[in-house]
């Protein structure tokens, strides 16, 4: 029989030590997890121009290394929430993780610009598996408290993995190649999924859903609902302007007068560490402001970034990117939290068909911007992302219900 004070259950302080040791592993993993998520993603942003000498092809076609991991992202993303429904958090983020890894490791060996793209498409595809999983993980196993600092630190390691990816490429590329850099992002990956595996306790609250027809009916009904679908334009918009900008502005530091190399371009996204320190600061903002208001100003912001990378030194034009990066993140808080407020149900659902718009966004983005820079080159491309993010602003405005209507709602 068990002694009395095994069965006190949180009182006893085993139970307690035992308790703290899952949290801290499940926080640890879930962050982990973020990392690994974003640090292939948008990795040959830095060495896009140096691709583009070794291949022999256009700023246009080398973009579709970028492309075509958010086009694989955008084409997963409605399912890769109803796969996790299906068989569980931590074996969909566990299989995620080591096809990221695979497919990342494997781009070392393309011969071609094809191949590149190949294996680009299958990171994004195996990305969503953790993005949705690891959401719902945080949701279901800190129901009875703290999901919001679980989100935040899993949002804090998003932001880092988008750096140290870009970062890490650009300085390995310069030192050992591009080949390299991708075979050492890979084996990071690979080690990542091992920690999860290991360390990443199993879900206590996941009930398995077999429903695939249902899932699919949520779609439907999300995509006849006016304010989300604005929402999603919304979404679209914001990676537009994000992948748009940070793709092509490598083109014009590599030209004269700046002739930045990789490790240079590398370096440059340090800028996104703001992202560590203005996301969880938006939440009280948008929340003053109201999100039909906050998304607008935030995206003012990061237009007068933009238009800021116009001037001359390379000082301004680092500031420019700051400005921009950081309203683009505020826009994001903004407008993937009015998801749940605009969907009447299945929000789960509803924030999946964001994901894939907001993806579709950063895949025409790389393409469309492309075909701008062969013909007006960066101040070309400043024009657009201006103008879409001037078509965001407009939508919230218009179509995004005031806080009294929400709450109605």
């Amino acid at each position: 029989m068990e002694p009395p004070i095994l069965a006190q259950g949180a009182r006893n302080p085993y139970h307690r030590a035992m308790q703290h040791e899952r949290i801290s592993a499940s926080i640890v993993t879930v962050a982990i997890a973020g990392v690994c998520a974003f640090l292939n993603l948008y990795a040959p942003q830095p060495v896009l121009p140096l691709l583009a000498g070794i291949f022999h092809v256009s700023a246009a076609q080398i973009s579709a290394t970028v492309s075509a991991s958010t086009i694989g992202v955008a084409a997963a993303a409605p399912f890769a929430g109803m796969i996790a429904d299906r068989f569980g958090r931590k074996t969909v983020i566990v299989v995620s993780l080591f096809g990221l890894a695979a497919s990342t490791a494997l781009t070392v060996t393309a011969s071609s610009l094809g191949a590149i793209v190949f294996w680009r498409f299958a990171t994004g595809v195996f990305t969503p598996g953790i993005i949705a999983s690891v959401l719902a993980y945080i949701a279901e196993e800190w129901s009875s408290g703290g999901a919001t600092q679980a989100n935040a630190i899993y949002v804090a390691g998003t932001v880092l993995g988008g750096f140290t990816g870009r970062m890490l490429t650009g300085v390995l590329a310069e030192r050992g190649g591009w080949e390299f850099a991708f075979l050492v992002l890979g084996l990071a990956t690979l080690a990542g999924a091992f920690v999860v595996l290991r360390w990443m306790p199993a879900e206590r609250n996941f009930t398995p859903q077999s429903s695939w027809r249902r899932g699919l009916s949520d779609f439907a009904g999300h995509l006849r609902n006016p304010t989300l679908i604005a929402t999603y334009a919304v979404g679209f918009s914001v990676l537009f302007s994000l992948v748009g900008t940070f793709t092509y502005i490598t083109f014009h530091l590599a030209a004269a007068p700046y002739r930045l190399g990789p490790a240079a371009q590398g370096m440059i996204f340090f800028v996104y560490l703001l992202g560590l320190v203005i996301t969880p600061l938006s939440g009280s903002w948008i929340q003053a402001l109201g999100h039909h208001r906050a998304l607008p100003l935030a995206l003012a912001f990061s237009a007068a970034g933009v238009l800021l990378t116009l001037s001359g030194p390379l000082w301004l034009v680092i500031a420019g990117l700051a400005l921009c990066s950081s309203g683009v993140f505020v826009c994001q808080a903004a407008a993937s939290s009015y998801v749940g407020l605009a969907a009447k149900s299945a929000r789960s659902a509803a924030a999946g068909l964001y994901v894939t718009f907001y993806y579709i966004g950063g895949s025409v983005g790389a393409a469309l911007l492309g075909l701008v820079w062969g013909a007006a080159r960066w101040p070309g491309c400043v024009a657009l992302i201006v103008a879409i993010q001037a078509f965001a602003a407009a939508v919230a405005l218009l179509f995004w219900r005031r806080p009294r209507q929400v709450a109605q709602a």
